[in-house]
């Protein structure tokens, strides 16, 4: 095979433009034609390399032991970066922190004496065992990762200690050749505050103003999902919670258009811990679409998603993000409008700010 290519590339460089020249077009298409077949068959085996090098990873970081864990990092030492997302660094801390014993992750991959190249991996793996509850503090490798980790490393930003909303967030389960776990979205019967039907209340005034940056923070958490949108309402008087319910169908939003009297419309308020788990659940896990960002950037894309729902200033802390996200009123609501397909996962989120004068929306779909 390696020499098949070299001598295709030898044609390719020492006759292509001769020929080309001399008018024998001929030889130049049948020489491209060549080189489609080689690299039609070369990309299959290279995908065939991937699934198997994946299933070959997924093998060590789901089998339970310390002894899985030690092969798994000599395998990534000696030829990490793996080139196949299902084997990369956010793919094998997420496992590891499933199926592993924290202690020997700590030491193994948090107390190297030598410099190597997997801080990627630590910064994910850190954030997932966060995520699962593990006292990070209890083993000194890993607070001293806090201290010593990449100050420019994306997940920087992100708190150094679980937030009491976070508690409690939906992970998949998965085996060697399985996976289960999915969004968590679902409208109980909790704090239902649907508004009596048929709604009375006609299309409302306020118009949407949100710009391009808040609407990317906003959707940051459902990008994996099959449909997303984002809106913004500034009344210029402030709007009683109680009063949310019944205003959220009258507003100029594409996931409640054509949406009548008497249609489905089902709303609650909710607590954050449960907003935070739709979120996180979307970002982490994803849909059938996508594969979702696992939970450390899962975690991440979920506090973007709050801080463009509570209005955070640019550049604001997690710090400040919660502070106003614990202030804030939340909605959940579903409704039987040609927006949301109602198939698999759909839901929408509203926020409305401690002031009252601002509604933010997220709605989403996992179908397109």
């Amino acid at each position: 095979m390696k020499d098949e290519v070299r001598e295709l590339e030898a044609l390719v460089w020492g006759q292509v433009e001769q020929r080309a020249r001399q008018g024998d077009m001929v030889y130049v298409r049948e020489l491209g034609a060549r080189l489609a077949v080689g690299l039609s068959d070369a990309s299959e085996q290279v995908r065939a390399y991937g699934r198997s090098l994946a299933h070959v990873v997924r093998a060590l970081a789901l089998t339970p032991g310390r002894d899985s864990v030690e092969q798994l990092i000599a395998l990534l030492d000696a030829h990490a970066p793996l080139s196949t997302t299902e084997a990369g660094p956010r793919m094998v801390a997420s496992l590891l922190a499933e199926a592993q014993d924290p202690g020997d992750l700590a030491e193994l991959l948090y107390d190297r004496p030598e410099r190597d190249k997997h801080d990627e991996l630590r910064s994910c793996l850190f954030q997932e065992l966060l995520l699962r509850g593990v006292d990070t503090t209890a083993h000194a490798a890993l607070s001293t990762w806090v201290r010593w980790r990449p100050g420019w490393h994306p997940l920087v930003w992100l708190p150094a200690e679980l937030r009491p909303f976070e508690a409690g967030s939906p992970f998949p389960s998965r085996g060697i050749t399985s996976a289960a776990g999915g969004l968590w979205s679902g409208l109980t019967a909790e704090g239902r505050v649907d508004p009596a039907t048929p709604r009375t209340a006609g299309p409302s005034s306020l118009r949407n103003g949100i710009g391009v940056e808040l609407h990317e923070t906003i959707v940051s958490a459902t990008k994996d999902l099959g449909h997303c949108d984002a809106w913004l309402f500034e009344p210029d008087e402030p709007v009683a919670p109680s009063d949310v319910p019944a205003l959220l169908p009258t507003l100029a939003m594409d996931c409640v258009a054509g949406l009548g009297p008497s249609d489905r419309y089902e709303v609650a308020i909710r607590p954050l811990a449960d907003i935070w788990k739709i979120l996180f659940s979307s970002a982490s896990m994803g849909g059938v679409y996508g594969g979702g960002s696992q939970g450390a950037y899962g975690r991440r894309a979920a506090w973007f998603s709050l801080a463009g729902l509570v209005g955070a200033p640019a550049g604001a802390s997690a710090a400040e993000v919660e502070a106003l996200a614990m202030a804030s009123t939340w909605f959940h609501f579903e409704c039987d409008s040609e927006w949301f397909q109602n198939e698999i996962y759909d839901y929408g989120i509203a926020a409305l700010s401690p002031g009252r004068r601002r509604i933010a929306v997220l709605a989403a779909t996992d179908t397109d």
